[in-house]
């Protein structure tokens, strides 16, 4: 039969064809078609050959159509057919769909409905005809049957996609049918529909199928529908990590009915979705314009779901090709520190914490995102290197820091600035580790930086360098030449720079000999520089190779080992094999800085400073070293045993024209050859006493020094200032080419006398005579320090009055304080008697650590041995605190006879040195803070170092301070030291940071430092400053603070009185601190400061409370929390209107006070503002009405602020044109002082300044009150009184008085114009009065 009909068709016999048709059942036309799409024969002729013989103008032919298109159909999707054949079929049906009428499409459309529900697709074939049966449908004018109505095409295909997006579809038929949508044109409505549908899809999908859905879906969005199509698949993937974190968390589940999803499989089906995105953002350019535009929008409502790891390596992604980068950039950077001030922000008060308990932490999920790409994400790895050095350079450090202290200051920032770029760093390193091709551009990048960067500060780039080589020296082996190429600019980098970069490298110089070979190349040409910076490099290399290549036979120095030390690469691999060569290339070195030690003095000083941490570390360079400073020292020593001085001061300095300069740091040199030869006799020498070989050798400069050293000891103690060329008379001033030197010898003699305190005392052995020979010294050292001051005393501008740097050595300092202080051993107490009779020795001793730790403090390291090793460091900070902490508890400042004495006492000296450590403990050794704390408590001295509870131990040496402080406010008035005080309440206030504001400890302190300020009564207004601080420091980590601000104000009222001078006021007292010295401006401005950092806390909370009503899903959670967060702003607002209440009633002095106050008043009207602005946006959303409390506010605000405000406004007016008249009666008086009544008029405009705003505040507050009184239909405008009118405001009693004098006067002294001018009285009288008719 097939073959008839295709023999009918080729003959064009129409009417023979449709009869032969004709004869045919239905069944019988499916078998023939399936038979012959079967047997691969002519199909698509056989099918135009049945479509010939039924034309669609009769319904026969209609109906015979529609049998063979519904037959196709299902073979099509039978499965049995060949791909190629199914084409074939499907593409004839298409071309001949469009001919069908109305009702056939309308029929086959729900035929294919009905497939589709009954999850009969298999290859999904068939649905390209239904692309084309919808879209011939959608163009169909006809009226068609649905239900019991009639509809239009286009209504009908509404219809039936409503239908299609309503039913259940199987998982399988997903991808085709959103590849099928793309063919029909879909109105806006029905397009959301459809995307809707296909995103809830995604859960029932295996995770290998998202990502061609997701294509299809993108190419969808197209036609519209974008946001929703982004929001979809990034808050899918959102909720998987989620899930994902979840499982880990759980790994033993019960439930195993949780289908777990591998991790590598999630971040692989991820990493393909961004990939497909960022292809169609190729083709589609506005849909990363839509992307942006989602994100910051949903960073407004919920910064969790903006900002999740799935979302930043998408817009990490798209940022790296796409012009949109600097946009996203900024995006995130702005995301990056709003998070951390957030997080700033409730760290800061417990008020925040108990509203808000968890807060969204941006930098861990951008850290995720790192960990996330090692799953061959390396389309978001360029992203994240830009975006690390874009942070980086966007939150640099503002002012340089010095050697060690940059790593140090910069590993405990704390400003959201800093934080973000440790992120950036942190960003960096990461992803150097995990992605191998990438590491060439970073580092590369890295230094560069260093060196363009070199005019501003460069350490945190070399602290990222830092952790890169120290994390994979190895790996940097292959990319050494990038180092290498570094080293050519040494010579023009400032030298911190310098010697941060080396520091950072030295692991990889101990890897690779090239890089090793290379620098010392670069090292040796500059030595020869013309410039001082290149040769200052020099040596600050060569030091670095000579502490680190060590000799053979080199004694191991772990006691001594330097913080950024050989301790990275474990082995030393040169040093098995090549140790001869180590040697022979560190005595060239050595040979090459000899040479320095006769160029300026800078270099000499870097010489003299690093030579003893190599000899440290490299122990057979000893005898070399020492050879190279006897020389050195021989050059300006005079041997002769009777000649005074001993030293040739003269050959340390230079002249160049008029100016002078030190040539020879001769007291470094001294300093040096002492420590060299302190560690040299304590290490080496007893090693070589067993070797009678090398002694022979060595003894010579050995003795040579200490026959020098105690020659000189002996000669400087029986030296007189006038041998020095230096005494009372001499001139010191630095304008003066004999000042300059008279200074550079002082300074050199004063470091000689200190460098020989140190040696005598210690190889003293607590000999008498030996501490005798100390404090002869000292009494040289004193003489000159004592002028040195005096002169400066006489010269305030003079630059150099600082006290020179102290010559002592850390170690030395805490060893000899303990002496003074806390040797109790009976051999040594009548050595010691020497020492410690001279209450000045004491002084200078304790002077010295003070210096010390303030150093320490500034730069984290410390002049002298061991100064830039933390661990020693630490040490000594713990034995100088224990004899400080023991010196001050034990000895008050009373029992001292300070007035006897010029400067400060022992004790007050210990106080001030105690919190200096306690300040610097935190920022540079937060980490061993518990050490610390177990180191201070003698009595517990056995502990374990796991049992440190630091709020005990913290709250231990705060009760110590507490009794101090005590004891301070309980004197008499004539022996209260407020500095003494000052320095307490510091104290107390840097320890209170490591009490936990949980704990019993911090709220017993809190108790206490309510009653002191309740109980006492001070007048000091620095310690009431501190105190006040520390109470307010203390309460808002505590609870909210308002209540405390209100007694206060109630205080203040009732010292300064009402502005209403007939009301007589309770004389009530909660906080006895505020009395009439104290209460303004002290006090009143430390609470207005509070007050307003409560007014940014609310603010903070209404905006939070403005993206909770933004945000549309609906959860109880959600409302549950905007309920706590509005019931606290309220609260928290009507506790500071009451506030002002008292504040705006008193009679607050003319200045800082009532200005400080207006502009408080203005914030807290805006803030009110915005928080009616919330209402009515709610009102806006929903129709909820405003709570009670709301109302409340209001009704306080209208009864108890508003109108006390204007009367506030008017006594400010008064008291200001008192001023005036004041300053107007005195130039009546004297003429000249016309400069000081222009200053007067000037301070008046300034003082008056911020009432317009005051008014202009209140007037927006009570505008946004009647449009949410229009809103909520509640009259909240019936709590307001009627504004006065401030714009034209005339007291007409005054005004007619004072018209009267006028007249009076000018009757008297101008008789003859009396009528003009009372013309002109009536006039001026007369304009007022018709303007306020008219505001009637």
């Amino acid at each position: 039969m097939a073959q008839r009909i295709l023999a009918l068709a080729a003959e064009e016999a129409p009417e023979r064809l449709r009869e032969a048709l004709q004869s045919l059942g239905e069944s019988e036309l499916g078998d023939m078609v399936t038979g012959q799409a079967l047997s691969g024969r002519e199909t698509a002729a056989l099918l135009r050959g049945i479509f010939k013989g039924s034309p669609c103008s009769q319904q026969s032919g209609v109906l015979r159509r529609l049998q063979v298109y519904k037959h196709c159909v299902l073979l099509v999707e039978s499965g049995d057919l060949h791909l190629a054949k199914v084409s074939e079929i499907i593409g004839l049906l298409m071309l001949e769909a469009r001919q069908l009428p109305g009702p056939a499409l309308a029929e086959l459309a729900t035929l294919f409905v009905d497939i589709i529900k009954g999850g009969s697709l298999s290859n999904g074939k068939s649905l390209e005809l239904f692309s084309t049966v919808l879209t011939a449908l959608a163009n169909s004018k006809e009226s068609l049957a649905y239900g019991k109505g009639e509809l239009n095409g286009e209504e009908f295909k509404k219809q039936l996609i409503n239908t299609l997006c309503s039913s259940k579809w199987d998982p399988q038929s997903v991808i085709h049918l959103a590849n099928m949508f793309r063919d029909i044109p879909l109105s806006g409505e029905e397009l959301q529909f459809v995307v809707e549908k296909v995103l809830r899809m995604f859960s029932k999908l295996d995770l290998q199928e998202i990502p061609p859905l997701v294509y299809q879906l993108l190419l969808l969005s197209a036609k519209g529908s974008k946001k929703t199509v982004l929001e979809g698949i990034i808050g899918f993937f959102n909720q998987l990590d989620k899930r994902q974190k979840e499982e880990q968390k759980v790994p033993q589940s019960g439930d195993l009915e949780v289908a777990t999803m591998p991790l590598d499989q999630l971040r692989h089906v991820e990493g393909t979705v961004i990939l497909h995105i960022v292809s169609v953002i190729n083709l589609h350019q506005d849909l990363s314009e839509e992307l942006i535009k989602h994100v910051k929008t949903e960073q407004q409502k919920d910064p969790a779901r903006a900002l999740c790891p799935f979302s930043v390596a998408l817009l990490l992604s798209v940022a790296v090709k796409h012009r949109q980068q600097e946009q996203i950039f900024d995006f995130l950077k702005t995301s990056i520190t709003r998070s951390c001030k957030d997080v700033q922000f409730l760290q800061a008060s417990k008020f925040l914490q108990d509203l808000l308990p968890q807060q969204y932490d941006v930098t861990a999920v951008i850290l995720e995102v790192v960990e996330n790409s090692a799953f061959g994400w390396d389309h978001v790895t360029q992203g994240l290197v830009d975006l690390g050095f874009s942070l980086m350079e966007s939150y640099e450090p503002k002012k340089p820091f010095g050697g060690k202290a940059a790593e140090a200051s910069y590993g405990l920032s704390k400003m959201p600035a800093q934080q973000a770029c440790r992120l950036g760093a942190s960003i960096l390193l990461e992803t150097f580790k995990v992605h191998e091709p990438i590491r060439s551009d970073i580092l590369e990048q890295v230094l560069n930086r260093v060196l363009t960067k070199a005019g501003s500060p460069v350490s945190h780039f070399i602290g990222l360098l830092s952790s890169i080589v120290v994390t994979a020296p190895l790996v940097l082996q292959s990319l050494s030449s990038k180092v290498t190429e570094t080293f050519d600019n040494l010579s023009f980098l400032p030298i911190d720079t310098v010697q941060g970069l080396l520091r950072a490298v030295q692991p990889l110089l101990k890897v690779s000999m090239s890089v090793r070979d290379s620098l010392i190349l670069v090292l040796q040409k500059a030595i020869f520089s013309r410039q001082l910076n290149a040769r200052k490099a020099a040596v600050a290399g060569f030091l670095l190779l000579l502490r680190n290549f060590k000799i053979l036979g080199s004694l191991a120095s772990s006691q001594c080992s330097q913080a950024f030390g050989a301790t990275q690469v474990q082995a030393d691999v040169h040093a098995c094999y090549n140790s001869a060569a180590n040697e022979a290339f560190c005595l060239e070195i050595l040979g090459s800085l000899r040479r320095c030690l006769s160029q300026q003095a800078d270099v000499r000083l870097m010489l003299y400073e690093g030579f003893y941490d190599v000899l440290r570390r490299n122990s057979q360079l000893a005898s070399s070293i020492m050879e190279t400073l006897l020389s050195q020292i021989k050059q300006y020593y005079l041997p002769q045993p009777d000649l005074l001085p001993p030293l040739k001061l003269e050959g340390c300095i230079m002249a160049q024209g008029d100016q002078i300069f030190l040539q020879e740091p001769l007291a470094h040199l001294l300093c040096c050859i002492q420590h060299c030869l302190a560690w040299y006799k304590s290490t080496v020498h007893p090693c070589q006493r067993a070797e009678d070989d090398n002694e022979e050798e060595d003894v010579g400069f050995e003795q040579n020094f200490e026959e020098m050293l105690e020659s000189v000891t002996r000669r400087m103690i029986k030296s007189e200032l006038e041998d020095f060329e230096l005494d009372k008379s001499a001139d010191f001033s630095l304008s003066s080419g004999v000042g300059v030197k008279n200074n550079i010898y002082a300074i050199q003699v004063m470091g000689i006398c200190e460098v020989l305190i140190e040696y005598n005392f210690n190889i003293g052995n607590f000999s008498k005579n030996r501490f005798e020979d100390v404090l002869g010294l000292f009494t040289c050292y004193n003489k000159l320090s004592e002028i040195l001051k005096e002169k400066a005393g006489k010269n305030k501008s003079n630059s150099g009055s600082k006290t020179p740097r102290s010559f002592l050595s850390m170690g030395f300092v805490s060893t000899l304080l303990t002496a003074l202080f806390r040797d109790n051993a009976q051999s040594h107490e009548e050595s010691l008697a020497v020492l410690r009779s001279s209450t000045e020795f004491l002084r200078y001793a304790v002077s010295a650590a003070l210096q010390k730790v303030q150093q320490l403090e500034e730069t984290g390291q410390t002049d002298g041995p061991d100064g830039q090793n933390p661990d020693k460091m630490f040490q000594n900070l713990c034995k100088v605190t224990q004899v400080l902490l023991w010196r001050y508890t034990s000895i008050p400042t009373v029992v001292e006879e300070s007035g006897k004495k010029k400067g400060k006492s022992i004790s007050l000296l210990c106080l001030e040195g105690l919190l200096r450590i306690f300040n610097t403990v935190q920022q540079l050794y937060s980490a061993r803070i518990p050490q610390f704390l177990q180191a201070l408590d003698i009595t517990d001295g056995d502990a374990e170092e796991t049992d440190i509870n630091v709020t005990e131990k913290a709250a231990f040496q705060i009760r110590q301070f507490q009794r101090s402080l005590v004891n301070q406010f309980s004197s008499a008035e004539d022996d209260f030291n407020s500095k003494e005080a000052q320095s307490l309440i510091t104290v107390l206030s840097t320890l209170s940071k490591l009490l936990d504001p949980t704990s019993q400890q911090f709220l017993q302190f809190l108790t206490w430092t309510v009653k002191v300020c309740k109980e006492n009564t001070l007048e000091d207004i620095s310690c009431c400053k501190g105190l006040l601080s520390l109470l307010f420091s203390l309460h808002v980590q505590y609870k909210s603070p308002v209540g405390l601000l209100r007694e206060l104000v109630q205080d203040i009222h009732a010292c300064l009185g009402d502005i209403d001078q007939d009301i007589e006021l309770e004389s009530r007292s909660h906080f006895a601190i505020v009395n009439a010295k104290t209460a303004a401006p002290t006090v009143c401005l430390l609470v207005l400061g509070q007050a307003d950092k409560v007014l940014e806390e609310v603010d903070w909370l209404i905006k939070k409370l403005t993206s909770l009503g933004s945000d549309t899903s609906e959860s109880s959670q959600a409302s549950s929390q905007a309920q706590a967060l509005e019931k606290g702003v309220i609260l928290q607002l009507g506790t500071l209107v009451t506030v002002y209440h008292e504040l705006v009633q008193t009679a607050l002095p003319a200045g800082s006070c009532v200005d400080t106050l207006l502009r408080s008043l203005s914030k807290t009207y805006a803030i009110l503002t915005s928080l009616i602005k919330h209402y009515i946006q709610a009102c806006r959303n929903t129709s909820n009405t405003i709570p009670g409390r709301l109302e409340k506010l209001v009704k306080l605000s209208g009864s108890h602020l508003t109108p006390q405000c204007y009367s506030f406004i008017t006594y400010v007016q008064n008291i200001h044109s008192e001023s005036l008249s004041f300053a107007e009666e005195k130039k009546k008086k004297k003429e000249a002082e016309s400069a000081a009544i222009s200053t007067v008029m000037a301070k008046v405009l300034r003082e008056t300044k911020p009432i317009p705003n005051l008014i202009f505040a209140i007037e927006q507050y009570e505008k946004f009150l009647i449009h949410l009184s229009k809103k909520s239909k509640v009259n909240l405008m019936q709590y307001m009184k009627l504004s006065t009118s401030r714009d034209f405001r005339i007291n007409a009693s005054m005004l007619n008085s004072t018209l009267q004098e006028h007249s009076t006067e000018d009757a008297e002294n101008e008789p003859d114009n009396n009528q003009s001018s009372t013309a002109e009285q009536t006039d001026e009288n007369q304009e007022p009065k018709k303007k306020r008719q008219r505001r009637k």
